[in-house]
């Protein structure tokens, strides 16, 4: 039997890469769909695919040509819907739409037509708010009321803003939650989030294999609700 040496094996699962220039370096994240008012008062409604958490604050990515940046800007407000993968063909409707009119001649080009009632569109339903103006998409199990705590341009040889928003308001579905007391958090084997991954839509499969950061007492130090929050999508449900 011919021996083989760890070296060898190692070396014929090695992966070869290629290096590459693409048109956008995207990789995507769960779907957001941020509702913000217009300067008339109406609410507009964008799907995005760009955003991260980190304890009660969130960075959005947003183009500078999109109603949505303007709306941020001047209100500073919003709020951050995440729909479930249920959601899916609501939320596609909502696709090549803007709110801004008129349209900018790019987004003409590329297919984008006005659209007043967002909400409409995708047969959304709008609920108030409790801490900011714009309204909530009833439909979304999470919900994150938010007001823009920072903004500038982000990056080279693309027109975009970056936001960071403080949430000041967290809604969940109360089938998603797990856990006794004031403080319970998301079950991530309930949570099914709409994924965008290179502009595509996908769910979530099953999971692939324990995780040790889970089981760890950084997990269980938050938990307990003495810590900070890692994100809202994988911890507590209301802030204290």
């Amino acid at each position: 039997m011919q021996t083989i040496s760890l070296h060898e094996t190692v070396t014929s699962q090695t992966l070869t890469h290629k290096i590459i220039e693409p048109t956008i370096l995207y990789f995507g994240t769960p779907v957001a769909l941020i509702s913000t008012l217009n300067p008339d008062g109406s609410a507009n409604l964008a799907p995005m695919s760009s955003a991260w958490w980190l304890g009660w604050s969130c960075m959005l990515g947003l183009g500078q040509m999109g109603q949505t940046s303007d709306n941020l800007i001047r209100t500073r407000e919003c709020v951050i819907n995440l729909p479930s993968e249920d959601q899916v063909t609501a939320v596609d409707k909502l696709a090549l739409t803007t709110g801004k009119d008129p349209v900018p001649e790019k987004k003409l080009q590329w297919g984008y037509r006005y659209e007043a009632n967002k909400f409409g569109t995708a047969e959304f339903t709008a609920d108030p708010s409790e801490t900011v103006a714009a309204p909530r998409v009833r439909e979304c199990p999470v919900q994150m009321e938010g007001i823009v705590h920072d903004v500038r341009p982000f990056g080279k040889n693309v027109s975009a803003n970056a936001f960071e928003v403080h949430i000041t308001r967290l809604h969940v579905d109360e089938t998603l939650l797990v856990g006794d007391g004031p403080r319970p958090h998301i079950d991530p084997a309930r949570w099914r989030p709409l994924i965008m991954s290179f502009c595509r839509f996908f769910g979530l499969g099953g999971e692939v294999h324990p995780s040790r950061l889970a089981e760890s007492d950084f997990m269980k130090f938050v938990m307990q609700g003495t810590g900070a929050v890692v994100s809202p999508q994988i911890s507590m449900s209301k802030k204290a």
